[in-house]
């Protein structure tokens, strides 16, 4: 690493005045021991960019000291001073930088108002320090102080501070003390590959085909899945590359996408830790993009098997391509469920903030699209909201709908159940003895303050064509707006509002107890787009002792558990859990990613991928002639009750 002489920059700085090594700035800890000193370093210039240079000095035997430093100046005669190759002798101070609009960034160490420099020699070789397995990032933890028992995702989070607690840095375990280690270095990181999207400034994140990943998915992504030790893993191995230094253009990428080898310098910036590239690495190979349809459809050979499916549509609004892009995809991705959980369903005039808050054009608009592209004409089901009242795209009035076959299965009705209103709540009734809704379809407790500024849960009793019972509820919780990123100051991160999403998790699981104290062998599936992961154990704690989520009955390896890639993680928000009834028996779910493999971000219909689970409302056994008959029906209720006697024993 040593790759120019020491005993020059020494001599250099005997000659000149006493020099400070790069290194005792940095220091041992997350923030700078000499903050506020004016130095005089001799360094080597690694890259230049619009707003300053990077210099590197002699590296020390303590990798948790970096010793590369950015030099802040937008003074265009500074600049024109120094290139990539100098060996410069100059003074500054030492400062830490962090946007005074946001606070929770941590500080970046930097050498400001840059003076005296000279040039020493000039073409000098820069030589990148190689990420390799030799010297790689670790996996799973960001911080030492992410403590509780979902580690980075505990609540309460934003127990403690960075910068304040100012802790030694321990590269070798902890993300964010690794590249706070490297700060101000130029690196080389071999063989990436892309792990998401460009945003919208053309930035990535990658992680190396040469060092060590976890929760790595068939497409070459990083899935949020649980480490060794049963704590959420963070996949910190991940890094951004953000804008090349030479105003070159990053190329567009997908998950998977392979590229030239980066060289840059690491910088914090924007509440992440960065790779800022000399120049634009190219594009090596992209993945197939190709998305097979789901393999899960129900026929008439299992006439109790239901298909289920689940899409958060994203601002599905009557006009403009959406309609007919997301009927597509029920058609030919989803193969026409029987039943869809849909969510952020706009009304008639979509974002127009005019007082309307009905959808029938909406979902009408929807259902004869699936139609002119299948043989499946959809009847659909909603409640309008209050204007206003339930969050989203301001104008919008998102909500929850189902699209349902009533070949397959209808809504419950007897005398005297209707469906219920923006502020009805349906409650459980037992007029024979079994569960059925005062309200159908009904919203589960939309007063409580669960919901406040909220979808409410919309809650439907169905029965299907061999005459068994289906519960369902159609969940959107609130959105993560306002949270800390991975790499930031707080920890455990910042993220808001869990309490409310904890809350409302409470109340749907005491909706659905309030079915399972009546029928413990109720069919119920309770899906949709949860803002959270079930890696945040807390959030789900009083509902997964009820419903299992089906992914786990149906054994779907956790690295390909993703509907959703944010940041570094392929990551799952939308979740279908259903009751012990239903998971006792044969439970199969696909996560189809129609968007997240697409081309380009623009490609996509909606930042979800949409799911299809299939499921029995009883158990299958196909030698019965018919179960209309009452020992037949009597029969397959006793293979219920074993199937799940033994599922739980």
């Amino acid at each position: 690493m040593a790759w120019f002489s020491q005993s020059l920059l020494l001599a250099t700085c005997v000659s000149l005045a006493a020099c400070t090594r790069i290194t005792d700035i940095s220091g041992v800890h997350q923030r700078t021991p000499m903050l506020g000193q004016t130095v005089n370093l001799t360094a080597l210039v690694t890259a230049k960019g619009k707003s300053g240079f990077y210099i590197l000095g002699d590296p020390v035997e303590d990798q948790r000291a970096s010793n590369g430093l950015s030099v802040f100046t937008t003074s265009t005669s500074i600049l024109s001073q120094v290139n990539a190759g100098d060996m410069v002798n100059l003074v500054g101070k030492v400062a830490e930088f962090r946007p005074a609009a946001d606070p929770d960034y941590l500080l970046l160490t930097e050498l400001t108002s840059p003076t005296n420099i000279t040039v020493l020699s000039r073409n000098n070789t820069v030589t990148p320090l190689v990420l390799d397995k030799y010297r790689s990032p670790p996996t799973e933890q960001f911080s030492p102080l992410d403590v509780g028992h979902d580690g980075w995702l505990s609540v309460p989070n934003n127990q403690s501070r960075i910068d304040t607690v100012n802790g030694t840095l321990q590269p070798d375990n902890f993300g964010i003390d690794f590249w706070a280690s490297l700060l101000g270095q130029i690196v080389s990181v071999p063989k990436p590959v892309a792990i998401n999207f460009p945003n919208s400034f053309s930035e990535f994140w990658v992680h190396s085909d040469e060092w060590p990943v976890t929760g790595k998915n068939s497409r070459g992504g990083l899935s949020l899945t649980f480490g060794p030790h049963g704590i959420p893993d963070a996949n910190p191995e991940a890094i951004i590359i953000g804008s090349p230094l030479d105003g070159t253009k990053n190329p567009k990428t997908q998950i998977g996408t392979k590229l030239t080898d980066i060289v840059g310098v690491i910088t914090y910036q924007f509440g992440f830790y960065y790779v800022l590239p000399l120049t634009a690495p190219t594009v090596i190979s992209n993945p197939n993009f190709a998305v097979a349809p789901t393999t899960l459809t129900s026929t008439d050979t299992d006439r109790c098997a239901i298909t289920v499916g689940d899409y958060n549509v994203e601002n599905m609004a009557p006009t403009g391509t959406h309609v007919q892009d997301v009927a597509n995809h029920i058609a030919h991705f989803l193969l026409t469920p029987d039943i869809v959980f849909i969510q952020e369903v706009q009304d008639n005039s979509g974002p127009t903030d005019n007082g309307i808050v009905s959808a029938n054009v909406t979902l009408s608009t929807l259902v004869q699209a699936i139609a002119n592209v299948s043989n499946v004409t959809y009847s659909w089901v909603d409640i309008d909201p209050v204007d206003g009242e339930d969050g989203g795209q301001p104008g919008g009035n998102i909500r929850q709908a189902y699209l349902y076959r009533p070949e397959k299965l209808h809504l419950v009705q007897p005398p005297g159940v209707t469906a219920g209103h923006a502020l009805n709540a349906t409650s459980v009734l037992t007029p024979s003895g079994k569960p059925l809704l005062s309200l159908n379809p009904g919203r589960v407790d939309p007063t409580n303050a669960a919901w406040q500024d909220s979808r409410k849960p919309l809650a439907a009793q169905w029965i299907t064509a061999t005459g068994h019972s289906l519960f369902t509820v159609n969940l959107h919780l609130v959105s993560k707006g306002g949270s800390t990123t991975g790499h930031g100051d707080a920890r455990p991160p910042v993220n808001l509002p869990v309490a409310q999403r904890t809350s409302q998790v409470e109340t749907v699981s005491t909706f659905v107890k309030s079915i399972l104290e009546v029928d413990p062998w109720a069919n119920i599936v309770v899906a949709g787009d949860c803002n959270e992961y079930t890696q945040t154990r807390s959030v789900f704690q009083s509902l997964t002792p009820l419903l299992t989520e089906i992914d786990e009955v149906a054994n779907v390896p956790p690295v390909e558990r993703y509907t959703y890639v944010f940041d570094n993680n392929c990551e799952q928000l939308d979740h279908m859990f259903i009751s012990p009834a239903l998971s006792s028996r044969y439970a199969e779910v696909e996560h189809i990613h129609a968007n997240n493999w697409a081309a380009t971000i623009s490609a996509r219909v909606s930042d979800h991928d949409p799911t299809v689970a299939r499921i029995r409302t009883i158990f299958h056994d196909p030698h019965l002639k018919s179960f209309q008959s009452l020992s037949s029906l009597v029969s397959v209720r006793l293979s219920d009750f074993l199937q799940l006697f033994l599922a739980n024993f």
